[in-house]
Order: structure tokens, then sequence, then C-alpha cells
């Protein structure tokens, strides 16, 4: 049986005797700089005969699965596309600090800016949200009316011939409305005040987001992606429970049942603190759960997430912090042993959620001979 199809066999609930292990390296590749052919520039750290490989030349070494081919192959599945008649200007220009970027929009209705930092080398995150008042939601608004989602039917079938059997060719969707105001356009405190100060107008957004999310579910119904990841990258204390009862569980029973309707399958990337999420996981309409996070790591136990998720299939698992040099070996087996026994067969085990730049690829390694040596 292949990667693909012991994949597909464990959404579907079929007998699988194998266990699929799709650690998500792209962090650790790009932050030790793997690809680079001079082994100058690699950590001495890093094993020698992975220096100049590709990461899917990585992943069939370690007999491993692959996930998204953003990550893996750099080929996004679907692009934006602002309309060039709209007389909507972007500009990029560097900021005051290092590693820094702006970026402005010039429309027709206003203005809006942007900051994003960057830290690490390989991650960004915004220090300065566009939207910062109720005109900028109508800027955002006119933006928005002139963007369109284009899935790219090409692009997919290139990676799905890069992958083959390795995995199911997969991609993960733009945020749900609530996730794009906290994550992109406002910010945490700016989204929580103006719900509180300005509710019909952000009612009446988050609406319009809902609206403009039709065209991509439509395309992604019609596409050939078998298996779609909701990238909503949750954390309990940014969706306490009345918001995530009002703006998320209705979004979400919508729009996988729309995906269900024609087969597909759907799980949800959930990285953050989990405790407040538990009473809810069993009744979300997902075939599975990405990148839950325990303990030591996370705010749960293994145990609270196995009991709080029913039959759900589990991606991931492991925490990200076990592979630091601060934990044995042992202790990184041991817990290894203890998420397959509690999670099989409803498990693709992985990484939750990637495996850091600082991570020790050994560590990955072990884990490989692990999996191979696997009985149900």
């Amino acid at each position: 049986m292949t990667l693909r199809e012991s994949i597909l066999n464990t959404f579907a609930k079929k007998e699988t005797h194998q266990i699929v292990f799709s650690p998500r390296i792209y962090y650790w590749y790009l932050g030790n700089k793997i690809y680079s052919k001079r082994k100058s520039k690699i950590s001495s750290n890093i094993p020698s005969h992975y220096y100049g490989k590709k990461q899917i030349d990585i992943y069939a070494d370690l007999c491993a699965s692959p996930r998204y081919s953003e990550e893996t192959l750099y080929i996004s599945l679907y692009d934006e596309i602002i309309n060039s008649d709209a007389n909507i200007e972007l500009m990029r220009q560097k900021g005051s600090k290092p590693d820094e970027t702006i970026l402005l929009f010039k429309t027709p209705h206003g203005k809006l800016k942007q900051t994003e930092s960057v830290g690490g080398g390989i991650g960004g995150h915004l220090t300065e949200y566009p939207i910062k008042s109720l005109e900028d939601i109508k800027t955002m608004q006119y933006i928005l009316e002139n963007t369109t989602f284009n899935f790219s039917k090409e692009k997919y079938e290139a990676a799905d011939a890069q992958f083959g059997e390795s995995c199911v060719t997969s991609t993960y969707l733009l945020k749900s409305p609530y996730q794009k105001l906290v994550t992109q356009f406002m910010g945490f405190t700016h989204t929580i005040l103006f719900l509180k100060r300005y509710p019909s107008q952000m009612d009446n957004f988050i609406r319009f987001l809902e609206d403009w999310d039709d065209q991509m579910y439509y395309q992604i119904e019609k596409s050939p992606i078998e298996i779609i990841n909701f990238g909503e990258n949750l954390d309990s204390n940014l969706s306490p429970p009345h918001y995530f009862e009002k703006y998320h569980i209705p979004y979400y029973e919508k729009r996988v049942k729309q995906l269900h309707r024609v087969g597909k399958y759907c799980h949800i990337h959930i990285d953050g603190s989990l405790r407040d999420f538990l009473p809810y996981f069993a009744e979300l309409p997902f075939d599975g759960l990405e990148a839950l996070t325990a303990k030591p790591q996370g705010d749960v136990s293994l145990e609270e997430i196995k009991n709080s998720i029913g039959d759900k299939i589990l991606l991931d698992g492991i925490p990200s912090i076990l592979f630091l040099p601060q934990y044995k070996k042992s202790y990184l087996k041991k817990y290894t042993q203890t998420v397959l026994d509690l999670f099989f067969p409803n498990l693709i085990l992985g990484v939750s959620d990637e495996l850091s730049p600082n991570g020790d690829i050994r560590k990955i390694e072990m884990i490989a001979k692990m999996i191979q040596n696997f009985e149900a």
C-alpha cells in the first residue's frame, strides 16, 4: 500500500496497518539552508547526507509523506488576483527597522498601511494591521470586491505529478472571516474592541467576508483536491467560547457540509491553547484535527485530547518542542509510542506543528524507523 493509499484509507476509516509519518520540515529546511550546494552555509549540526537535497528527496529517504505543495514544492494551488481596472495600487517599501516591510494600498476610496516584521529570517508577523477605523473597513471592502480567488488546475497537476504516491496533494484554504480579522486585517485587540463598539458594522463586514468566500469554496468544490485543510491556526485565547460559537462553528458547519457533499475530506489546523476548545472537538464537522499540541508544549494532556476528539483523525501529535536538545531521545520515543497507542488507526503522525530550524533531524530519523517497525 502506498502512502497516498494509506492516507485516503485513514480518512475513509478503512483498515490500514501502516502508520503514515508526515513531519512538516519546511521551516527546518529553509532555516538551515539545506538547499545550498555550499557546505559552508549549512550548520555542522546537520548530517551531511542532507546537504543540497530537495525536501521531497528527504521525505523519500525517511519513507515519510509531505503534506502541502506550498511548503514542499513551493507551488501554490491558488492565487488572489486584484482587478487591474480597479485603480488599486500596492507599494512595498523598507521600514525603519531591520527586516521590516511596509505595504501600502492606494485606492479611490482611501489608503491602507500594514507593517510586517521578520524574525529569525524565515517567519514574519504583522506589527501594524491595515484596518484601524470604520473608514478603513470600507477601503478594505473595496479592495476585496475587486479581488478574485483563482484555483489553478495546472499547478495542481504539476504538484501531483511530482508528489506521485508519496502523499495526497493538498492545500490549506484562506482563513475564516473572524480569523482574517484577528490575524490579517485588525489584530486581536482591535477586533474585540470593534465588535463591542460597532457591532452592526462589524457583523456587516463579517457577512461580506463570508459572501466573498463563496467563490473560493465553489472553485474548491469543482477541483480535484481530495483533502482540504482549513488553515485557521486557532488558539482558544484568541477565539474564546462566545466568539467561537458565534463566528466559527456555523461557518465551519456550512463549508464542511458543502465540501462533504462532493466527497472531499476536511481537517482544521488548531495549534494554540486548547483547553477551552475541548468540549467542542467531538461535534465539529471536520474529519480530522491538525497540529493539536499537548503538554509539555500545550496546555492539555494527550489523554485529554484523545477523550475529547472521539474517532476523529489526529494529524501530527508530537510537540515540536520535543525535538529540541533538552529533551532526550528516550523521552521522545516513549512519547511517540503513547501517541501511537492512543490514536492509531485514526492517526497521521507528525510534528505539532512543524520541525523548527533548531530541531534535531536525527530524532525525525529515529521516529521514521519506529514507524517502519510498528505493528498494529
